[in-house]
Formats: structure tokens, C-alpha cells, sequence
């Protein structure tokens, strides 16, 4: 594979948005990656389902394969570029069989790596062959490397960030246009930047497939995603981005993911962050990724998440890696010398609390409502509420000191059961810690 006159043959699974982008991009910078990898990387071989499809570029003098799993045993395919997507199916099928082909294999699935990818990276190691998915997290952020290469040398105490571009997009135009959830989402699919079925996004378990991810790099773990805590955005209104914009804040999805002293809590959701931080000014289909070692201290990265160029970026500096012959532990330490660590429930959060209620205003509310609080061992750091409407429905904001999870849940639950209060509260974390 070092050959360094050799070329390094390249065969791509999937041929939808990344996989074209990947293959114009080896085309359009072959100069410049012949000269970064040592030697030319070239494509000679693809699977798609639709051999009529119009991708906007040529396929003619490539070996097309319809099962990917062929492609994946092609005598001439030197390295499998799997872009299909999806956990099982084809793109596992494909990407053992390059493996247990001795074949490296660049993956953008976050996915198939959250739920299998322990599994995988033994086989990997079995066959001594490289598995790489720079692509899987961010897009063409370079998480995946600063994670296990550049800051090899830290205990790395958290890792967080903005991991889902649909959802940064929807929250943005939310604040800045004052619209609802359901009206952004439906522009958002008009614009591409939401898919038909958006589930998978704005549930949160896109982003938590890449919190698994960095996660197991972190924290030299095996990847976990059962363990994670996983909430989406389907209940964030204009109303709560509109308080939390009075309270000096943004509403953001966030993946964080921190080690204590007695385990991991690893978790995915909404939180409400000072309008000051880093982190709250990343705003539209931008992604970004914050770590924080014991010696560097903290580091930001930020870029686009998804779509054919960053993606690509991605996948092509995987290969580049693998032209040059380098091999970095697939979770960046042996298989062996992972240690699965106790994930901390989420009930042993402790944090700040946001609380909206919607209200009848009539006397005595506010004195059942802070009962509440008081008896479940709650504190009340301030109260926003505007005018008055006796007898009809009005909202309340409150925002608690730090608490626990486990009492916060507590005291929404008898909340919400007071004859008072008149939709389910709603609740949002604070902090990106």
C-alpha cells in the first residue's frame, strides 16, 4: 500500500450527495492530492442503485457494481469509500467485506459506527487494516483528529458542541424571524437542508450518533450509543426562543459529553446558553465542536457539518492518510486498552433549569406553583411574567438555581397536575455543560 509509484485505487459505495462530491473532488484537486498523498488516488470503481441517474459528472471507464459488497471484493478496488449511510444493511455488508478483504475503509456513516462500531474496529484490528471517519462527525470539521491526534497527549475532560445543521438552522431562523417550529421545518425541507422525513434530525439522534463517536475517542471507551440521553427539538416554540432571548440567551441543540469522578454523562438536547459564549454565535447549518484537555484547556472548531463539499473534504484527507501508509488506533488506543467507564444516569444531572408555564391567571397560582418548588427542595433564582389577563391562559418563565435532575422532574411532574396550569411544562436545560 506504500508503493509510492503505485496508484492507490479507490472504489465508493454510494453515489448520492457525498459519494459524487467525493468523486469530483479526487477529479477537480487530483494535482494537489497526488502530491499531499505521495502517490495518484484514483477511482475505479462505484456502486449506486440507479445506473440512469444524472449525477452531474461521468462514470464512463469505472467499474460499476450494483451490489456494494462486490465492489467491496473488487480485485482492483484497493480502498472502499462506504457513503451509502444507514446502520445495517448494505453499508455494514460492505464495509465487513472490505475488511475481512484486508481493504482499508473510509466510512462517512455515523450511524453504522455509533451502533456497531466497537464490533468493527476489532475486526479491523484483527485484519490489521485502517477504518477511518474523519466524514462521520461535523463534516469537514477536523474533529475526529484533533480528538485522537492533536490532543492525544490530554485527558480530555468534555467534549460538546452544535453537531446537527438542520437543527442550528431551524433554531436560527426561529430567533431571527420570530416564526414557528413547524413553519421553519417545512421551509427547511423545501431548501434541502431538512430530509422528507426530518425524524433522524430533529430527535436528536443524529447528533447523538456523532456524540457516541467522540465520546469513545474522548474518553478511551468502547462507542456506547444505548447509554446516551437523547432529546430533540420538536417542543422548542417561538415563545421560549423569544424569553430566552430576554433572559440574554440562545436556544441551542447540544451534544455534551463530560467525565467525573465517579463516570460519563453523555448527553443530547436542548439547552439555553448565554448569548455571550462562543457556542451560541454559531449559528445556521454551522456546526461546531468544543473540547477541553487538562493541558491545552479548551479548543473550538468550527465549520460546516454536512453537503458534498465539506463532507468530501473529509473523506478525502481519510484517504490521504491511508496513501501515506498511516495507521492511528481506530478509538485512538487499542482495542485492549479501551475501558468501558460507568455512564452516569440522567437523573444525576445538576444544573440550571428553565420552566414556561402556560397559566390561568387567577390569585394563588404562583403561591401553588412555588409550594411545588419549595417542597421538592427546588430554589427559584427569578420569574418572568408580562401584564395580566385575569381568567385566561398566560405564561410564566422561571429559572431555578442549580439543581438535580431527578428533584427537577419531581417538581414539573406535580406541576403539571395542578388544576392551574394548562399545557405540560415546558422544561430546557442551562448551560453547555
Amino acid at each position: 500500500m506504500s508503493d509510492p509509484h503505485k496508484p492507490l485505487r479507490v472504489g465508493i459505495a454510494g453515489l448520492g450527495t457525498v459519494g459524487a462530491g467525493t468523486l469530483s473532488l479526487l477529479r477537480q484537486n487530483a494535482t494537489i492530492i497526488t502530491a499531499r498523498a505521495g502517490r495518484p488516488v484514483t477511482v475505479t470503481a462505484v456502486s449506486a442503485r440507479d445506473r440512469t441517474r444524472d449525477r452531474g459528472l461521468s462514470t464512463e471507464g469505472l467499474t460499476w457494481h450494483e451490489d456494494p459488497v462486490s465492489l467491496a471484493r473488487d480485485p482492483d478496488v484497493d480502498v472502499l469509500i462506504e457513503v451509502i449511510g444507514g446502520s445495517d444493511g448494505p453499508a455494514a455488508a460492505a464495509v465487513r467485506a472490505a475488511i475481512a478483504a484486508g481493504k482499508p475503509v473510509v466510512t462517512a456513516n455515523k450511524a453504522l459506527l455509533a451502533l456497531h462500531g466497537a464490533e468493527l474496529a476489532r475486526l479491523a484490528e484483527d485484519h490489521r487494516v485502517p477504518l477511518a471517519f474523519e466524514a462521520a462527525v461535523a463534516g469537514g470539521i477536523p474533529a475526529i483528529k484533533a480528538l485522537r491526534e492533536g490532543l492525544a497527549a490530554n485527558e480530555i475532560r468534555s467534549v460538546s458542541g452544535i453537531l446537527n445543521g438542520t437543527c442550528n438552522y431551524i433554531l436560527t431562523v426561529m430567533r431571527e424571524q420570530r416564526r414557528d417550529f413547524d413553519d421553519v421545518l417545512a421551509d427547511a425541507q423545501k431548501l434541502g437542508y431538512a430530509e422528507a422525513d426530518p425524524s433522524f434530525d430533529i430527535d436528536g439522534v443524529d447528533a447523538a450518533h456523532k456524540l457516541a463517536i467522540l465520546g469513545a475517542l474522548a474518553f478511551g471507551q468502547p462507542v456506547d450509543f444505548p447509554a446516551l440521553h437523547v432529546e430533540g427539538i420538536r417542543r422548542i416554540s417561538a415563545l421560549d426562543i423569544a424569553f430566552a432571548g430576554e433572559l440574554g440567551m440562545r436556544i441551542k441543540l447540544l451534544g455534551i459529553a463530560s467525565r467525573h469522578a465517579d463516570g460519563v454523562s453523555m448527553r443530547v438536547h436542548p439547552a439555553l446558553v448565554p448569548e455571550r459564549e462562543e457556542i451560541a454565535q454559531v449559528d445556521g447549518v454551522f456546526n461546531a465542536v468544543v473540547a477541553e484537555g487538562d493541558f491545552v484547556g479548551r479548543v473550538m472548531l468550527m465549520g460546516r457539518g454536512a453537503g458534498a463539499g465539506p463532507t468530501a473534504s473529509a473523506v478525502v484527507a481519510d484517504l490521504i492518510d491511508i496513501a501515506r501508509g498511516r495507521l492511528t488506533p481506530i478509538w485512538g488506543a487499542e482495542g485492549d486498552a479501551l475501558t468501558p467507564l460507568p455512564i452516569l444516569p440522567m437523573e444525576a444531572h445538576h444544573g440550571a433549569y428553565y420552566l414556561r408555564l402556560m397559566v390561568l391567571d387567577r390569585p394563588g397560582v404562583m403561591a401553588e406553583v412555588t409550594a411545588v418548588l419549595r417542597d421538592t427542595g427546588v430554589s427559584l433564582q427569578s420569574m418572568l411574567q408580562h401584564g395580566r389577563a385575569p381568567g385566561e391562559a398566560v405564561p410564566i418563565v422561571l429559572v431555578t438555581h442549580e439543581t438535580t435532575e431527578a428533584a427537577m422532574m419531581k417538581a414539573v411532574a406535580q406541576i403539571a397536575a395542578l388544576s392551574s396550569v394548562l399545557e405540560p411544562p415546558a422544561l430546557i436545560r442551562i448551560g453547555a455543560t
